[in-house]
């Protein structure tokens, strides 16, 4: 039968790393997807109305605003997420280092 190895404690500092890595990337998506929208938009209402379309208005009245809300939820939750996930480890370790 192989020794047990010990477990590996976890690491504090890989938190603000694996936040901003999923902070960077939801927000990314928000961003593409709510400037789709905002573009699909834009150019509906612009037909409907038989003028040039300003897509300038799909960056910075839709898009933009969208990205930095969901950006501030997405960076709140994922920061909760991960220090409620470090915390649960660390017991978990501290538990099965006792037995």
């Amino acid at each position: 039968m192989p020794p047990k190895s010990s477990p590996r404690p976890p690491r504090w500092y890989l938190i603000p790393v694996r936040v901003a890595l999923v902070t960077f990337i939801g927000t990314l998506i928000v961003f593409a997807v709510s400037l789709l929208v905002g573009i699909l938009g834009t150019v509906a209402v612009s037909s409907f109305r038989h003028v040039n379309p300003n897509m300038t208005v799909a960056y910075r009245h839709v898009a933009l605003p969208a990205a930095v809300i969901a950006g501030i939820m997405i960076f709140v939750s994922a920061l909760a997420m991960e220090i409620r996930h470090y915390r649960q480890m660390k017991t978990l370790v501290a538990i099965e280092r006792a037995s």
